[in-house]
């Protein structure tokens, strides 16, 4: 296979693409409730420790793992993890990174769109008149308790925000990611800052203003040590570590493989991972949290951010908050939800990037083609979460593959890229034409600390209790068992909390259970069909090479 000479344009952008693709929708909603559900300051100690060792380790890993493949021809994990050794099921491993670059961006351009929209409507003054909750609830047809549903506002702003993906990615590499990562992600930085100055001068005093934005700001940023001896925090601060960073998706390995062989990758991939953080800790934490605490307390704020995901806060609390701030509030709406869509469209073109090198390299695509089929694929995989909404759809493509496949990828790669590739030749790719001196003490890190770190996380989202861990082992060894928790992996494959299991309700309507169990038939059949193209795609471009040799 001879590689395609497509690289990217400049230093400044490959770093601001690989930034932009882990900047994403959760720097500025799961960022901020993750830590004020972990006890704000308790949270930040954790995490940092968390970012140091296990997440720029793996971001590491994954920039080798990519330019490794690039000097094959490939630019999509399947093909990267065959030529990590011998072993032909290693091939399959590397499917794991395509499926999930695949299917996340199908329900995650749905939440682009749904910035798109809020664009347009914070802009012509939507919710002046209209409460936010109202207006998401006929926005995504979950007013009408039905599990399908056809809301054509939903569709439409989806359809706009899969055109946009494929116009780009189609531009290729350097004239369509590059360039709008460039655009892009100094905008949202900009967006951020103006919406972070205006929030944090908010005083007790001004029109609905309850509470200095500096209690909300303290809460996360005070030091409490206590956190450090809490297992609990610690899954959350690495979990968010890793979810931050895009790791285990495949994105950062495809973004690398454009790498030229001696090509910097200790330095660049820090910057690119400190620069994320910037944007997520500097000024997600110091935005949504503040803001919302003026207005409503910090008690309020904690209640609103119980299901630790932060899109109460951001669609439905925050819109309303802006209202206060008269002609400044179509503007301040415009600048949070445009720098929502900027980081949500600089994160999916990676993902896209991810599926359209595998139909280049693999299958021969041209680039137009692999765009539109990518788009289709966009919308199909869309149309369950858009249609079934309601009914959990969404839900089950956020948990398999934005969290328990991006575990399970991460921690498998770990273990291949110092085990089974070598640490030695693992440190030397690392290293090989870097700027940056990497402490030896990582070369330890990597091998030992990151894997356990990532077993550590998944071992958590496979067991994890309905109540806490240590009441959990008190109950095990007690002789009363052990309750999975509805949210951890065991607990979504039995229904934990369900009263009773069944797919069609006695009205003759279909269940919840009908739906996420029919979302995960549909992962598992996408997943089974990726691995026989991938299968059969290498197979035949294997013996074309020994034909021409």
């Amino acid at each position: 296979m001879v590689a395609r000479k497509e690289r990217w344009g400049s230093r400044v952008g490959l770093i601001l693409a690989m930034a932009g693709n882990a900047v994403g929708l959760g720097n500025f909603l799961r960022f901020p409730a993750q830590a004020i559900q972990n006890g704000g300051g308790a949270f930040i100690l954790p995490y940092l420790i968390c970012f140091v060792l296990m997440g720029i380790p793996l971001v590491w890993v994954e920039w080798a793992i990519g330019r490794h493949g690039g000097r094959y021809g490939h630019h999509s994990t399947p093909g990267m993890f065959q030529v990590l050794g011998t072993q032909r099921w290693l091939k399959y491993i590397g499917v794991l990174g395509l499926f999930a670059s695949i299917t996340v961006a199908g329900y995650y351009v749905y939440i682009e769109s749904w910035a798109l929209a809020y664009v347009w409507h914070s802009a012509v003054g939507t919710f002046a008149t209209e409460t936010p909750g109202q207006f998401f609830g006929a926005y995504v047809g979950s007013d009408r308790g039905t599990d399908l549903v056809f809301p054509a506002q939903a569709i439409f702003w989806f359809l706009v925000t899969v055109g946009l993906n494929v116009l780009v990615l189609s531009r290729g590499l350097a004239k369509g990611i590059e360039l709008a990562a460039k655009i892009g992600l100094p905008l949202l930085i900009l967006f951020a800052g103006i919406l972070v100055v205006r929030g944090l001068t908010l005083t007790p005093g001004d029109p609905g203003v309850i509470e200095s934005p500096l209690t909300g700001l303290n809460f996360i940023w005070e030091p409490r040590f206590s956190g450090l001896w809490d297992p609990s925090i610690w899954l959350a601060a690495a979990g968010q570590v890793f979810f931050t960073l895009s790791l285990g998706m495949g994105s950062v390995h495809c973004y690398a493989s454009y790498l030229r062989a001696n090509e910097d990758i200790a330095l660049n991939a820090a910057s690119a991972g400190w620069l994320n953080e910037f944007v997520e800790v500097i000024l997600g934490g110091s935005l949504i949290i503040p803001i919302a605490t003026a207005y409503l307390g910090l008690n309020a704020v904690l209640d609103a951010t119980s299901s630790g995901s932060g899109f109460n806060l951001g669609f439905l609390i925050l819109p309303t908050l802006f209202q206060g701030w008269g002609w400044f509030a179509p503007i301040a709406g415009v600048l949070w939800f445009g720098l929502l869509f900027f980081a949500g469209i600089t994160s999916s073109l990676a993902m896209g990037q991810s599926a359209i090198a595998f139909l280049e390299d693999e299958l021969q695509m041209d680039r137009r083609k692999s765009a539109l089929g990518f788009g289709g694929i966009l919308i199909v995989l869309g149309a369950f979460c858009i249609l079934f909404y309601p009914g959990g759809s969404f839900d089950e493509f956020d948990f398999w593959s934005g969290t328990f496949v991006l575990v399970l990828f991460a921690l498998l790669e770990s273990v291949i890229f110092s085990y089974l590739f070598g640490i030695e030749k693992g440190w030397e790719e690392i290293n090989r034409g870097a700027q940056l001196v990497i402490p030896k003490v990582f070369k330890v890190v990597l091998r030992f600390i990151t894997p356990a770190l990532l077993c550590l996380v998944f071992i958590g989202a496979l067991f994890k209790p309905e109540d806490t861990w240590t009441a959990a082992l008190e109950s095990l060894v007690g002789g009363t068992g052990w309750t999975f928790s509805g949210d951890s992996v065991i607990g979504r494959v039995i229904h934990s909390g369900y009263e009773e299991y069944r797919w069609v309700d006695q009205d003759g309507s279909l269940t919840r259970a009908f739906v996420q169990d029919g979302t995960r038939a549909v992962l598992t059949l996408l997943f089974l069909g990726i691995c026989v193209l991938v299968w059969w795609a290498l197979s035949r471009n294997r013996r074309n090479q020994g034909d021409g040799q």
